[in-house]
């Protein structure tokens, strides 16, 4: 007599699992600059300013974007520093939103 194993074993039949599957958490982008114009309703016009290295030349240059952002509360003053953080699109050219001031302009 000869024990025989059962040399074919197949792995466990994975079953889908019942639990909810977990939501991707997107990081969104931050930026921040100072309010050039509140002349909208719940809009205001952020200049951000940053440094980037050019390719060739390696050198960093200044380059600036004029960003629109959403200001639900009309908070935001000019000359104020704002943090802005990505949302859903809200017009044509508004796709930022007041995340908080970060400093008051000096009067």
């Amino acid at each position: 007599m000869s024990t025989e194993q059962s040399g074919s074993e197949q792995p466990s039949s994975e079953q889908p699992s019942t639990e909810t599957p977990e939501r991707k958490v997107l990081q969104r982008k931050i930026m921040r600059g100072m309010v050039m114009s509140t002349k909208m309703e719940k809009t205001i016009v952020v200049q951000v300013n940053r440094k980037v290295r050019h390719p060739l030349y390696e050198k960093f240059v200044s380059k600036r974007s004029k960003l629109y952002a959403h200001d639900g509360k009309s908070e935001a003053g000019v000359g104020d520093i704002v943090e802005l953080t990505q949302t859903r699109p809200m017009s044509k050219l508004k796709r930022w939103r007041l995340l908080r001031i970060v400093q008051k302009a000096s009067v």
